[in-house]
């Protein structure tokens, strides 16, 4: 496997695995050792448009990621953790 830089990876073109055009890498977001997610801005023709109008740039999770390579596949079946019943209004009063 052939090593790349993170920069090699910036205005690449973002798909989901149903073929949708996502938006395009404007970024990465690295933890201490790992990439943890990705940058990507919402173009007008963006699938994302069509249920977010005023969305401009969103972080999509790395454990979406599919495959990069000269584009990224993201899974559209990203599932959003939930907060256990009580743990949301715990979260408010802190």
């Amino acid at each position: 496997m052939e090593e790349r830089s993170i920069t090699e990876t910036y205005g690449k073109a973002v798909y989901t695995d149903e073929g949708f055009l996502f938006g395009r890498v404007q970024d990465v977001v690295v933890g201490k050792y790992a990439i943890t997610g990705w940058v990507v801005a919402v173009p007008p023709e963006s699938i994302l448009k069509r249920t977010v109008p005023n969305v401009k740039a969103v972080i999509v999770p790395h454990k979406a990621v599919k495959a990069v390579g000269d584009i990224l596949l993201i899974s559209s079946k990203l599932e959003v953790p939930q907060p256990k019943s009580g743990e949301e209004s715990e979260a408010k009063e802190k």
